[in-house]
């Protein structure tokens, strides 16, 4: 299951109450003030991590409550603070406080760490001479957890492409194939290697026209290309579907472009699938004839040519990354 939204409650620790008390002996006949100070109530602090990959852990555990600090005690003795509680989110997360609609934090790096609520101090003994005090009370939240993924390469493409197979024949991922579109119904990441060059991709599930407007969850499943760095668009050439590829290509791109938020601006390794079927050779000629664009040719089912491809790929990236 692939969860890429949810709400969560956090409340971090309070803090340990500050001791009242009195040092007496024989020797001492109105008693010395030694009341210890309360521990710091602990912080909730989210970690990215790369080897979490979807928020479908929080589901079912929402609600995360630190422990307190422990209460000052007597010669002077400091309450122990609560031990912080580190909770691990994807990378992509990002962390939006819902009372105020504030966006807190975008979790895009690993091992990157953010305090989203924040212990209460512990109170102060009467060592001082003063009275002492109780604890301040830690934070408390209501977080909304929303993930883009975190790719180089995104998939794109009808249903029933060939995306998933696609992914299957270059990388470790191993997605459900079947002869039906909406097969893939959550992204996939996979991780590519070209000799000492390593890259991830995501095929998203397959869209389809009025996609932009969330027709087919089409809007859920676009926002996670909108980090990558360069897009896949894989054509079926064969039009197994009675599609026809030109028009795919041109509807495909115009729900890139009314979707927005630069998706469309990313630079496109165009991709004819299926090319194992005859009719997929005059459907390329007349591919190649409207449209001037270079294409890479390749059978997903058979792994025809997908060198090529993933040779094309590493070059942009490398590129990109100078």
């Amino acid at each position: 299951m692939f969860i890429d939204r949810v709400k969560i409650i956090v409340k971090a620790g309070n803090g340990g109450m500050g001791c009242n008390s009195l040092y007496t002996d024989k020797y001492t006949r109105y008693g010395i003030p030694d009341g210890g100070d309360g521990g710091k109530g602990a912080d909730i602090i989210l970690k990215a991590s790369r080897n979490v990959y979807t928020l479908v852990d929080f589901q079912y555990h929402h609600e995360f409550i630190a422990p307190n600090g422990r209460h000052g005690s007597s010669n002077t003795k400091r309450g122990a603070a609560g031990k912080d509680w580190v909770v691990q989110v994807p990378l992509g997360t990002l962390v939006v406080d819902e009372k105020t609609n504030c966006l807190l934090e975008d979790m895009c790096k690993d091992g990157q760490e953010l305090v989203v609520a924040k212990g209460g101090d512990g109170g102060k003994g009467n060592r001082t001479k003063k009275d002492a005090t109780p604890g301040k009370k830690g934070e408390y939240k209501t977080l909304i957890l929303d993930l883009k993924l975190i790719a180089d390469v995104g998939i794109v493409g009808f249903p029933n492409a060939g995306k998933s197979t696609l992914i299957t024949g270059v990388s470790s991922a191993r997605p459900k194939i079947a002869a039906y579109p909406f097969t893939t119904i959550d992204p996939i990441l996979g991780v590519v290697r070209k000799d000492d060059f390593t890259f991830t991709i995501v095929d998203i599930p397959g869209l389809i026209e009025g996609a932009h407007q969330g027709r087919g969850l089409g809007d859920q499943f676009l926002r996670h290309v909108e980090r990558t760095k360069i897009l896949v668009h894989i054509v079926d050439m064969a039009g197994v579907d009675t599609r026809d590829p030109l028009e795919d290509y041109v509807a495909l791109n115009n729900e890139l472009e009314l979707y927005g938020k630069g998706v469309m601006d990313k630079v496109q390794v165009l991709v004819a699938n299926k090319m194992d079927l005859d009719v997929a050779k005059d459907n390329l000629k007349r591919f190649k004839k409207k449209f001037k664009k270079k294409i890479i040719p390749i059978s997903a089912k058979e792994k025809e040519n997908l060198d090529a491809l993933i040779d094309e790929i590493a070059k942009i990236l490398q590129k990109n990354s100078r």
